[in-house]
């Protein structure tokens, strides 16, 4: 979206209502520009949120704009850059139809242990963990609470939130933590 046109020519359609999408990339080093499959994370991230029909935000408007505008905010992390533009719109959908964040989660696959400071405990079962991954969908009606534009990592940033509901994503949108994950996840993507 061209920060000239701002936030006023926003679709008024009461059953969808306007929606933008927004990659943050503070506090997330060089690693948004790193490649997958020829191109940087934040652009595949940004691509996607295109692909599912979601106006890209651009951070040179007001945040005050935003509020007011009555869009619905969709932050899609570059670091899970090839979440599928589908998943997004099911995100987005999810949210809508609670009214509620909903936020894109993966199954955990490690053996995560009890910890008390000074002995390791027992095991959590794995179900009852998830694994934050992208998108989050923040309604509307919540954009003031966040007090500016999202840029903290996302497991700060649903914690921060307080109360959301999860939507497990496929295995395409998976968090890169390194050059192992890229690999893996250009794997995936390639079948």
């Amino acid at each position: 979206m061209d920060s000239a046109a701002d936030f006023e020519d926003l679709d008024d359609d009461l059953e969808t209502g306007p929606v933008f999408g927004y990659v943050p990339l503070e506090g997330r080093g060089s690693a948004p520009y790193t490649l997958i499959h020829g191109e940087s994370l934040v652009a595949a991230a940004s691509f996607a949120l295109e692909a599912a029909g979601i106006d890209l935000l651009d951070t040179a408007g007001n945040w005050q704009q935003l509020v007011d505008s009555g869009a619905d905010l969709v932050v899609h992390d570059p670091l899970c850059p090839l979440t599928p533009p589908a998943f997004l719109a099911q995100a987005l959908a999810a949210s809508r139809a609670q009214d509620a964040v909903v936020v894109g989660v993966r199954p955990v696959t490690d053996t995560i242990k009890e910890y008390d400071g000074s002995r390791i405990g027992e095991t959590v079962p794995r179900e009852s963990l998830a694994a934050v991954a992208s998108p989050v969908v923040v309604p509307a009606r919540l954009l003031a609470d966040l007090g500016g534009f999202p840029d903290e990592p996302f497991d700060a940033l649903v914690e921060r939130l307080g109360e959301w509901q999860p939507l497990e994503a496929p295995a395409l949108a998976s968090r890169v933590n390194g050059p192992d994950d890229i690999r893996l996840l250009e794997a995936l993507s390639a079948s």
